[in-house]
């Protein structure tokens, strides 16, 4: 069971770090158009109105999915080494910061439930 989080561990940080190159849908202004990454927002015209908002959001997602990758590789290296607590706490903390963008990913918070329920059974 534990190397299966090893796995889904090490997938999620490559996914969270590259949240604003993967991206999912958001859609801006009142025409709702859709801006998908960090690259679509930069390509923006620069007399698109939301264009700055658009960039910044997806700035957000980079530094948000970057944060929640590095408290990630925490928890990698406490699994590796036995200490289910110590993941369990440093998925939390993934999971926490993670919550602004909840509604496109839940992506340490399915990871922390899994550990947590690892920590229960030990």
């Amino acid at each position: 069971m534990v190397d299966d989080v090893l796995i889904t561990l090490q997938n999620a940080i490559g996914i969270s770090r590259n949240w604003a190159e993967t991206g999912w849908s958001v859609t801006f202004g009142p025409r709702n158009t859709e801006v998908l990454s960090l690259e679509q927002a930069m390509a923006l015209p620069k007399n698109f109105v939301f264009r700055e908002e658009a960039v910044n959001y997806w700035r957000q997602a980079q530094l948000t999915g970057n944060d929640a990758a590095d408290s990630g590789e925490k928890a990698l290296k406490a699994l590796e080494s036995g200490n289910l607590s110590v993941a369990a706490d440093a998925l939390y903390f993934s999971q926490y910061i993670e919550q602004p963008f909840a509604g496109y990913s839940r992506l340490w918070h399915d990871l922390y439930e899994t550990v947590k329920a690892l920590v229960i059974k030990a």
